[in-house]
Parts: C-alpha cells; structure tokens; sequence
C-alpha cells in the first residue's frame, strides 16, 4: 500500500520534447541524442539519477507547431549507446501517463516540470461490455496484422489483458496522425481510450477495403482493355481474310478509319474522340444507320486542318504598301493591322506565341455606311498578313445551329458556320469575315448572336464546341472582322467583345482617288475597254461623286461610272464615236443625263428650302452614313387652328420630347430674345421633317427646331450656308451629340460652308480629315442664342428687326472657330 501511494506522489522530471512524435506507455523508441533538446533532458536524467535508485526517467512530451501538450508520458532511459547509423542515441521506455504542471528547476540544461502521475487501473473483473470491447480490438488488430504479414506480432496482442496497455498498443500503428497519437495520450479513461482506438483501427480497415475495391477494378479494367485489344487485332484478321477469299480490296468496308485516324496528327482529347467512334463503327452492322453517321462525323474531323497554320508575312512595311495598294482611307483600321503584326513579331522574338493556352488573334468590328468597304478589306487584310481568308455571310440567318452546328442525333446534321470555315480556309488562323453581324435575327430556333459570344471572347474562343465536333477547337489564333452598317442593332454584350473601328465614309478627294485608282481599272475591264480607249478626266469624277451621287460609300459612284463606260462602249459600236475618247465634265450629262444631287447652295435663291422663314437645316446620322436634314415650322390660324405642338415625319420619342423642349424653351425666353412669344400662346406650331416615310429619332435636331421656330416668330431666314446639330436642354444650353464625323461629311457633300455644333464636341474633329475642315466653318457653341445669331440672317423690310447681340447676353465672336461660347 505504501509503495502504490508513492508512486503517485508528484514527480519532478526533466522534459524530452517530441516534435510531431507522439510516444504512449508501454511503447520502446530509440532517441537520436544528437539533437540538442533531447541530448539535454536525458543527461540531466542521468545526473539526477545519481542520487536516487532506478534508472533515469524523463518526461516525454508531444510539442506540435511549438506547442506542448498538457499531458506527457513518464519514460526511463534504459540504455545509451549507438543507433543503427552510428549516431549516438537513447533507448527510452513509456511507463505511464503524468499531467503536466508548473515549471521547476534542475540540473542541466532541460526544462523541469513538476508532474502528477494518473491513474489508470480497471477494476477487475471487467464488465462484460469492456470484455467485449477488448475482443473486438483484438480482432481487428489480428486482422489488420495479417493483411501486413505481421505474423509475430499477432502472438503479442492476443497476450495483452490490461485495457490500458492494448489500448496504448495502438502507438505502434503507423496509419495514425499525430493528432489521433496526441487523442490518444490525452484520453486518460482507458475503456474511453480502448474505444477510440478500436474506432480508428476500424476507420483504417474500412478504408483499406475502399482502396482495395478500387485497385482490383482498376486491374479488371486493364484485364479487359488487354482482352478487348487482343480481340480487335483478331477479329482485323478475320475480316482481311473474308475479304481475300471474297476478292475486295483492303479497307473497301470501313475505309480503315482506325488507321487514318492513328495516322492523322489529331490533338489528344480529338484523338481520343475519334478511336471512340471508330469503337462504335466496329462494333456496329452494316445496316445500322447509325454507322454513317459516325463515318460522315469522322470525314469532317480527319477533314479540319487540326495542325495546319500559316506563317504571318512580318514584313510591316511590306503588309501596310498592300492596305495603302488596296483601299484608299482607312486609317484607322490599317494602322490596327500594322499594330497586331508588330505585336505578333514580337511576341514571336519572344517565345510567347502561346500564353495561357491562348494565341494572339484578334476580333475586330468594322461598323460604317454601305460601300466603305468594309467587305473588301476582310480580303487585303488577310492579303498582308499572309493568310487565308474566308467569308461568312450572317445576313439573315436566325437559327443557333448555324453558329454552333447540329447536334449529331438530327438527320442530315451539319457543322456550324465557324467549323466550316476553318474546314474550308484549311488553315487555324485565317481570316474571317463575319458580314453583316448586325443583321442577324432571333426566333423560337434561337439566337445565333448569343451563339456568337463564346467565338468571339478572346477568353474563351479558345476551347470552342461546336455542337456537331463536340471536341474542343482552338479559335484563338483567327483574325475576326465583323461588319455592321448599325451599331445599335449590334446585342451589347456582343460588342463588348469586339474591337470597334469606326469606318465613317469618304471625303469627296479620297472618291475621286478611289474611282480612279480602283473602279475605272476594274469597269474598264469588264466593259471590254483598254485604258489607253477611254479615260475619264479628275473633272469628270468628281463631278460624278459631288453631283451624280451622294452617299458615304462609293457603290452608287461605281455604278454611275460602270453606266458611263457601257454608253461610251454602245456608242462605238454603233458607229458614233471614235476612240480614244477622254470623257470629261462637259460630257457627263450628254452620256448619263442631268445631276441628281445639286447643292443647296448652288440653286437659284427663290428656290431654296430656306428661301422663306420657318425652315432650317439640320445633320442627322442615318444608316448609310451622314445626311442633311431639313426643318419646317409653321403657326396656324388663331381662329381655325388648336393652341399646341403638331409634329409629322414619322418622329421617335425622343424626337418628339426634343421638339416639346424647343418650345418650352421659346416661350420661357421669347421676351429676351424680342421673339412675340404670344402667338405659340394662341395659335398652335406645328413642326414637320420632310422624307416623312423614313423613321427619325434622336435629340440632335434640338437646335434645328428651335432654330426653324425662331425664324418662323421673328421673321428672320436661315442663312442658305449653314447647317446645325446639338440637343438643347430647357435652359438653352447646346448638349452634345454623336456621329460629328459623319455630320460634317455629309455637310460637306452637300455644299454647307458653315457648321454649329456643341462646344463639348469640338475634340471630335481631330476625327474628321482636314481636306474637309479646311472648306468648312465650325462654329462650337454652348448656348442656343449663339446658334441663333450665327444662323438667322439679318431682318428685312416688313420683319422684325435683327436682335442685337447685346440683348442676347452674349460677347462678340472671338474666332470663326466659336470661340464666342458662354462659360
């Protein structure tokens, strides 16, 4: 009795920590003494053994990221010497469980603890639910010790009666985690430590059948894919031997698609696809319709030119002479060009060719007027880069599966647009020209647009499906042009993923260089006519683009000098003209009649839309590009007419809200401006924008209808010469609008020599070409009294007086540039 109560009196130990080492009673480790922590604690060990009986006993304590854990085990050293690799070490038995308490000193160099042993005694006879929990451990540990050929081992623990120590037996199981050791340590009731124990060997086991289970199906697999491959190869056999007895020729049943598809340099996840199919051939008769589905599907995928790329021409100054040879103007897009083959060549000095798993192509949308040429230029793009070129025309087409192809259950299934021509250039990074993407429609078949966001998403077009492939197809090397005449028609989310390139139509020099360089040439030849038999003098063309035709593009010009051609032609033939024959301005309207389109500026006075009050000219921006925009005003009879605001020429909203301004505008600041604002009070205005079977919409007439108003009021005309656009806000300031561009174009086509647009807009005429700025006026102004200055000639007899400019509030004009604006 006195010998048990001193064993549980508190200890003094020197402290032996474990890292990431977790030692339980019973169990025998070897030390390694060369690290300096544990060479510490077992030689003060030993000094304090000097004085007491028994051998030197330590403290073995589990430390995990630096931290010690509140309960150690009481170990003896029961022997130092040499470990089996020479170095020096310590023989240590666990004894028993001790709780850790304060720090106290020792001697040496290791940390002493005070400690308290636990007691861990069952009493006996154990319960029968003990005595059947030791049972069951010792089964699964039997079990497991075989599955190791731990044969010796088993002996041993079927020897172990005490709960603790088979409980703590389990310290030797190298499937344990630290964690699971240190929950081991720190369970003190050894029935709740037998219990964990037995739980995490039975843990172990169940996971070792999960990973037998699947090692022996992952050897049937092999099994059978050996078996399966060894019978191809026979029944390969068999069938050239049924063809030799039958006189065919090899190959004559399945065209040997395994073959060309092992021969083919096909990407890997393609190659895996393709021996699929090929199963499935094999394995299908011939009457299945199912086998010419799969031989049509393998065509198309032997057919796509998987590896086939062409080398890009590097020569930049070489590929900008081609853009310069092919298409006059365009700047804008043929210094994009240049830009992406200077970044390619580097990229390509560099070793990027290929980062992230996408390649540097590129997606571009071209949006202008008809007749730019935007179609054209797809062509000579791919012309200096050296590459092939394809065209896809969406005009029209409302079905997804244009897009992205059918899906291979359908008859007659079909790849998409976007296979096909990549199938057809025979190359992975053409050129492709996706025409008129802003005429693409939508109905109960789908939305070929949305189909269109993966393929042209730089960040995605690189693992393309197509719904017919249904194999990843690399899109990211392909240089996409898309053409529209309308941006708004273009989905948003669409054109997010495109580069916009604003092609705004030609000046009247860039038309006459273009028909004389470009369609005289290509006309001459198909009328059957040599350069030297007809020729076709500056005068005459430019009179052609200034007086025959007004339009952005150059389509209409080409067809008036086509016409020309052919009557010169027809009148030779017939005897009545003698060639060579320079065609010059004289001779126009003898050959191709009167001029369509004379300027405004140019007709007789009394015949000008401008010729009486009320009426004032305005720039709009229509799909074909700029356009000149005329504005009516009238007031009707006191008596006969309703007070309010009539509007006509098939207007939108927000034209109509732009008139309703106009007027509110006109009435709040008639008086300051000397305008009789009583008759908008009494009688009813009434505003009409001619061309009145074409829709119209936007703010940017605001200044052309205050402007028609004020002159219809104030009995002042609008000056012939000038042309307006700006919103106006109900205070009279001139709001900014788009498309300045195309609005001076089109002035200028039409004989305007002075301009008004808003202040804010003025940096937009870095945009337009200086030959045209040169020949107009710009007047940029912040306020609609300047416009009205600017704009209404002075008064004559019998009309109001001009109001004076001081009456207006606004300085004198500072420069013909506008610099006169308020604010």
């Amino acid at each position: 009795m006195a010998a048990e109560s001193a064993a549980f009196t508190p200890l003094t130990l020197p402290v032996l920590p474990l890292d990431d080492e977790v030692v339980l009673p019973g169990m025998v480790v070897p030390l390694d003494l060369s690290d300096a922590e544990v060479r510490a604690a077992v030689e003060a060990a030993q000094a304090a053994a000097r004085s007491e009986p028994g051998k030197p006993r330590v403290l073995l304590v589990p430390r995990i990221d630096g931290t010690h854990a509140a309960t150690g085990v009481l170990g003896t050293v029961e022997q130092v010497g040499r470990l089996a690799d020479g170095d020096p070490g310590a023989l240590i038995r666990g004894r028993g469980r001790v709780r850790i308490g304060a720090g106290t000193t020792g001697p040496g160099a290791a940390l002493w603890v005070e400690g308290t042993r636990v007691d861990e005694t069952v009493p006996e006879p154990l319960p029968g639910q003990v005595a059947e929990l030791v049972k069951e451990y010792k089964a699964l540990a039997t079990a497991w010790l075989r599955k190791r050929g731990a044969w010796q081992v088993v002996d041993r623990v079927q020897a172990i009666d005490d709960v603790s120590a088979l409980a703590d037996n389990s310290g030797y199981s190298p499937f344990l985690t630290t964690e699971q050791k240190v929950e081991l340590l720190e369970t003190t009731d050894p029935v709740a430590r037998l219990k964990l124990a037995t739980q995490q060997l039975r843990d172990h086991l169940a996971e070792q059948d999960v990973a037998e289970t699947i090692a022996k199906d992952v050897q049937e697999g092999v099994d059978k894919q050996q078996r399966e491959f060894l019978l191809r190869r026979q029944l390969e056999a068999v069938r050239k031997e049924l063809r030799e007895i039958n006189g065919e020729q090899d190959g004559e049943e399945s065209d040997d698609y395994r073959a060309r598809v092992e021969a083919a340099d096909l990407p890997g996840k393609v190659r895996e696809a393709a021996l699929k199919e090929v199963d499935k051939l094999e394995r299908s008769s011939d009457q299945s319709p199912e086998g010419s589905w799969i031989r049509t599907w393998l065509d198309t995928v032997l057919e796509m030119p998987w590896s086939e790329r062409t080398e890009d021409a590097y020569d930049i100054q070489g590929a900008q002479a081609v853009l310069d040879a092919e298409h006059a103007g365009l700047e804008d897009v043929k210094e994009r060009i240049t830009e992406y083959l200077a970044v390619r060549k580097r990229r390509g000095d560099r070793g990027l060719g290929v980062v992230g798993g996408r390649r540097g192509g590129a997606v571009l949308a071209l949006v202008g007027p008809p007749g730019v040429g935007k179609t054209s230029l797809g062509e000579s793009v791919a012309h200096a880069m050296g590459r092939k070129f394809v065209r896809v025309a969406l005009g029209g087409v409302r079905d997804e599966a244009e897009i992205r192809g059918h899906r291979r259950t359908y008859v007659g299934a079909l790849p998409g647009r976007i296979v096909r021509a990549i199938k057809e250039a025979g190359s992975m990074n053409p050129v492709v020209l996706l025409d008129e993407i802003d005429k693409v429609g939508s109905d109960f078949r789908g939305d070929p647009a949305a189909a269109l966001l993966e393929v042209l998403d730089p960040a995605q077009n690189h693992t393309f499906r197509d719904h017919y492939l249904e194999v990843e197809l690399d899109l990211s090397d392909v240089v996409f042009l898309a053409t529209a005449n309308v941006l708004e028609a273009i989905p948003e989310a669409l054109l997010d993923r495109m580069e916009l390139v604003r092609l705004d139509g030609y000046t009247e020099d860039e038309k006459v260089v273009i028909a004389r360089d470009h369609l005289l040439p290509r006309q001459l030849e198909r009328a059957g006519l040599d350069a030297d038999e007809v020729t076709v003098d500056e005068g005459a063309l430019r009179k052609l683009a200034g007086e025959y035709t007004r339009e952005a593009g150059v389509r209409t010009l080409e067809r008036s000098v086509a016409r020309l051609l052919r009557k010169v032609a027809a009148q030779h033939e017939l005897g009545e003209r003698e060639l060579p024959f320079t065609v010059t301005e004289a001779d126009l309207r003898g050959l191709i009649g009167r001029p369509h389109h004379v300027p405004e500026s140019a007709q007789d006075p009394a015949e000008r839309r401008t010729a009486v009050p009320g009426v004032a000219t305005g720039l709009a921006v229509t799909g074909a590009g700029g356009d000149v925009l005329y504005v009516e005003a009238s007031l009707a009879d006191p008596e006969t007419g309703a007070a309010g605001l009539t509007l006509t020429g098939q207007l939108g909203d927000v034209m109509k809200e732009s008139a309703q301004i106009a007027l509110s505008f006109l009435r709040s600041h008639g008086a300051e401006l000397e305008l009789p604002v009583g008759d908008l009070k009494d009688r009813g205005a009434h505003i009409h924008f001619p061309a009145g079977a074409v829709p119209k919409d936007g703010p940017s007439a605001g200044v052309t209808m205050t402007t028609a108003l004020a002159s219809l009021l104030s009995g002042r005309l609008v000056r012939t010469d000038v042309a307006m656009t700006g919103e106006v806000s109900l205070t009279g300031r001139v709001l900014p609008i788009g498309g300045v561009k195309q609005k001076l174009l089109a002035a200028h086509r039409a004989g305007i020599t002075t301009v008004i647009i808003p202040k804010r807009n003025e940096p937009d005429l870095d945009d337009v070409p200086a030959q045209v700025l040169d020949k107009l006026d710009v007047h940029a102004v912040t306020d609609v009294r300047q416009v009205l200055e600017l704009a209404l000639a002075p008064a004559t007899n019998g009309a109001k007086p001009e109001v004076p400019v001081a009456a207006m509030g606004v300085p004198p004009r500072l420069s013909a540039l506008g610099e006169d604006a308020i604010g």
